[in-house]
């Protein structure tokens, strides 16, 4: 039988990952500006809709993993018998941890790169733009403020994301003990 410690500890982490992917979404889905006639969106981006994915997932499998978790560590036995849930909760946060990986992974490199090309291709054409009057130098401006908050402010979700991560991981960790019986 683990120990209530581990048992109280993934009640605990579960929390704090549902938590964590929660405000990712939140951050994710409601990053959008409007800059020189344009309306730019999250969902734009294919690889922050791939990011979102992964954090609704995540989400959902702690979501679904949360009441099993609260009554394992209230009564100190599984709600359902027999090896599957043990089984489920090693493999599925081990899957879902992964995921969650390549999602930060993903964030990250989409968001530096983008922002450094667009950021360059803004800097190319800005003379070009102005020079032809499609835009204002100001509209300029505002599109490359706008265009820095909207990637910046996606890097900020997708460090909340490595928080997700992190529990998770550890959660893996602790269901491994769980599942073996085995204690600190």
């Amino acid at each position: 039988m683990a120990s209530k410690i581990i048992l109280y500890s993934i009640l605990v982490f579960r929390i704090f990952t549902l938590m964590l992917l929660a405000a990712f979404i939140a951050l994710t889905v409601t990053n959008n500006f409007k800059a020189a006639g344009t309306k730019v969106k999250f969902s734009d981006v294919k690889s922050y809709r791939y990011i979102l994915a992964v954090g609704a997932a995540g989400a959902l499998y702690t979501l679904i993993q949360l009441p099993f978790a609260m009554y394992h560590a209230v009564k100190e036995k599984r709600m359902i018998r027999g090896k599957f849930l043990p089984n489920f909760d090693f493999y599925g946060d081990k899957v879902i941890s992964f995921l969650l990986a390549s999602g930060v992974g993903v964030g990250f490199s989409a968001s530096v790169e983008l922002k450094d090309t667009i950021g360059s291709l803004v800097d190319n054409f800005e003379f070009v733009l102005a020079k032809d009057n499609l835009i204002s130098f100001d509209g300029i401006e505002e599109f490359r403020r706008e265009l820095n908050k909207f990637f910046d402010r996606e890097m900020i979700a997708t460090g909340i994301l490595v928080g997700g991560f992190a529990t998770m991981a550890i959660l893996s960790i602790l269901s491994s003990l769980n599942k073996s019986g085995r204690s600190f």
